[in-house]
C-alpha cells in the first residue's frame, strides 16, 4: 500500500468526521439520542461504502463504486487495518498524565463501585458462555467463543471490539469481529436511550439526590458544541516550544508505552513457549493493546517517583486518545460486513438482548444493594460504561448530578484504575477467548463464575451493609 494511499485514508477520515458534526449539529434525533460523531460518521461512511451504495452501483451496472463505494478498494483496505492499530494508542493513554492515587484514600469509594463494576462485567461473560452453551451452538451451529462477545462488545466498546477482531479471526471465528462490532453499536445506542430513561425516573421518584427532574441539557450541549468563552482547555504545555512541541513529547511517550507493551507482550510469549507451550497456548493469541495500557502504567508510575510527573499532561493525553478513538469508530464501522450480521441475526439478537436485560437488573436491583448511598448517581456511571464506552458512563452521571455535587466521578475514577487493567479491553478481555479455545467454554464459565459470586456477595453483605462506605464527608477526602 503506498504512503499517498494511507495518507488519503486518513484524510478522508476527517471528511467523513466533518460530516458526522455537521448531522450532528442540524439534526435533532441524533441530539436527543446523544450519538457521538464517531459513530454516525461511521454509518455514513458504511453507506457510502460497498455494502450499501457499492451494492446498489452494482445493481444499476456502475461497477466502478461497486467495489470500495465512493472511497475506493484501497481506502478501505487502509480503513480495515486501523482499530488493531490505534486500540493500542486509546489503552496507552488511559493513565498517562495523571497520578496514581494512594490505596488509603481511594479504599472506601472504590470497593463497592469495583463490586458493582465487576458483576456487571463477570455477569456478561457467565450469560453469554451459558447462552452459548446452552442454547447458540447446538441450535445454530455457531463456535462457543460467541459467548465473550457481549463483554467484548457492551463493556469494551468498539475499540476492543475492533482490537479482539484479528483475534477472533485468527482463531476461527471470522465473523466475530463484525458481530462483536455491531453489539458495540446495539450497546452504546441502547445504554444512552434507557440511561435517558433512567435518568428522568430518577428525577420523578426521587431516587437522585441533586437531580432536578425539570432540569434540561443546554442546547448547544445537546448539539455537541462549546459556545462564547465555556471552553475548557483541550491541555497544557509542558515543555517550550523553542525545545520541542509539547505533542510531540506526549506522542513520543504513548509510543514508549507501545514498545514496552510490545516488550511484556514478547516476554510472556518467550516464557510460555520455554514452559508450557506444548500443552496450552494463551500468551501467542492475546493482542497488544492491555499490555500497552500497562505499558503507560509503568511510565506513569516511573515519573511519579522521580517527581517528573509534570512533564505529563493529562488534557493532551486525552486529546490523543479521543482522536484515536474517533478515528477508530470510523474505520471499524465504515468497514462492517453486513452480510455477517444479517447470517447471523438470531443468536446476536439473543445475545444483545440477554445483555441489556443483565445490565438493566444490575443498575435497578443490585446497585441500590450494593452501595448505601447516591447508589443511583454512582450506578449509572457503570450502567453507561457496560453498555459502550466510558464516555457514555460520564454522560450519564453529567445528567445525574449536573453539579457534581456526589462522589459519584471520584469512585469512579478509583474504580477505573482497577478494573480497566482486567475487564473492558483488560487482562481478561483479551484472555477469554484464548482460555475458551484452548480450555473450552466450561472451565471459563465457571471462573467467572466464581468471580460473578464473590462480587455480589461483597457487595450485597458488606459494602451494602457498612455504613463507613456510605461515610463520605469524612472519609472521601
Amino acid at each position: 500500500m503506498s504512503p499517498s494511499i494511507v495518507g488519503l485514508a486518513l484524510i478522508l477520515l476527517g471528511i467523513v468526521a466533518l460530516v458526522g458534526t455537521v448531522i450532528r449539529v442540524r439534526t435533532r434525533i441524533t441530539q436527543k439520542l446523544f450519538l457521538p460523531v464517531s459513530i454516525i460518521a461511521g454509518f455514513v461512511a458504511l453507506i457510502l461504502g460497498p455494502e450499501v451504495l457499492g451494492r446498489l452501483a452494482g445493481l444499476v451496472g456502475l461497477d466502478a463504486l461497486a467495489e470500495g463505494g465512493v472511497f475506493g478498494a484501497d481506502v478501505l483496505s487502509v480503513w480495515s487495518e486501523l482499530p488493531g492499530l490505534l486500540i493500542s494508542v486509546v489503552f496507552a493513554t488511559l493513565f498517562l498524565g495523571e497520578a496514581i492515587p494512594s490505596p488509603k484514600r481511594a479504599v472506601t469509594l472504590l470497593g463497592p463501585q469495583l463490586s458493582l463494576g465487576v458483576t456487571f462485567g463477570a455477569g456478561q461473560y457467565v450469560i453469554g458462555v451459558l447462552l452459548a452453551v446452552l442454547l447458540l451452538a447446538p441450535l445454530f451451529g455457531i463456535s462457543p467463543m460467541v459467548g465473550a462477545l457481549i463483554e467484548i462488545g457492551f463493556e469494551g466498546g468498539h475499540g476492543t471490539a475492533a482490537g479482539m477482531a484479528p483475534v477472533l479471526t485468527e482463531l476461527g471465528f471470522e465473523k466475530g469481529g463484525d458481530l462483536a462490532l455491531t453489539m458495540a453499536t446495539v450497546g452504546i445506542v441502547s445504554g444512552i436511550l434507557i440511561g435517558v430513561i433512567a435518568v428522568n425516573w430518577a428525577a420523578r421518584t426521587g431516587h437522585s439526590e441533586y437531580l432536578d427532574s425539570k432540569a434540561e441539557l443546554p442546547e448547544d450541549e445537546q448539539r455537541g458544541l462549546y459556545v462564547g468563552d465555556d471552553r475548557p482547555s483541550g491541555g497544557r504545555l509542558t515543555v517550550r516550544a523553542s525545545s520541542l512541541e509539547s505533542l510531540t513529547l506526549h506522542l513520543g511517550i504513548v509510543g514508549l508505552a507501545i514498545v514496552i507493551g510490545q516488550l511484556l507482550l514478547m516476554a510472556l510469549q518467550a516464557i510460555e513457549g520455554a514452559l508450557w507451550a506444548d500443552v496450552v497456548e494463551i500468551f501467542s493469541y492475546v493482542p497488544l493493546f492491555p499490555l500497552a495500557m500497562l505499558g503507560g502504567v509503568i511510565i506513569q508510575l516511573v515519573v511519579d517517583r522521580t517527581g517528573r510527573g509534570d512533564l505529563l499532561d493529562r488534557g493532551t493525553m486525552e486529546r490523543i486518545q479521543g482522536a484515536s478513538l474517533d478515528l477508530l469508530i470510523i474505520a471499524a464501522l465504515a468497514t462492517l460486513s453486513l452480510d455477517t450480521i444479517a447470517n447471523n441475526f438470531g443468536p446476536f439478537a439473543i445475545l444483545a438482548v440477554a445483555g441489556i436485560a443483565w445490565n438493566v437488573f444490575v443498575l435497578f436491583v443490585l446497585a441500590p444493594r450494593f452501595i448505601s448511598r447516591y447508589w443511583f448517581e454512582r450506578g449509572i456511571g457503570d450502567f453507561g460504561q457496560s453498555m459502550g464506552v466510558t464516555a457514555t458512563g460520564l454522560l450519564l452521571m453529567r445528567m445525574a448530578d449536573p453539579n457534581r455535587k456526589s462522589p459519584a466521578y471520584e469512585s469512579f475514577g478509583y474504580k477505573q484504575l482497577v478494573f480497566e487493567p482486567f475487564f473492558g479491553g483488560g487482562i481478561i478481555t483479551a484472555a477469554a477467548i484464548p482460555v475458551i479455545v484452548q480450555f473450552g467454554p466450561i472451565p471459563f464459565l465457571i471462573g467467572m463464575s466464581v468471580l460473578l459470586v464473590v462480587a455480589i456477595l461483597a457487595g450485597l453483605l458488606y459494602f451494602g451493609k457498612n455504613p463507613r462506605f456510605g461515610d463520605f464527608e469524612t472519609t472521601a477526602k
